[in-house]
């Protein structure tokens, strides 16, 4: 489970510097704000997933 909280937490590190390059026009900007969505939803997701209720096992 840490794995990918690490992953994702690099992903959006990487996906920040790519939208920062955007801004100084180096990498485009349309494809760098994307990533950065994606990343931080891929995270929300992970942080979000452990508290769910998966019911009752009988």
């Amino acid at each position: 489970m840490q794995i990918g909280m690490i992953l994702g937490v690099i992903g959006v590190l990487v996906s920040f510097v790519l939208v920062v390059f955007g801004f100084l026009k180096i990498f485009p900007l349309f494809i760098a704000t994307p990533l950065l969505f994606i990343s931080i939803l891929y995270i929300l997701v992970r942080i979000n997933s452990r508290k769910r209720f998966k019911g009752f096992k009988i």
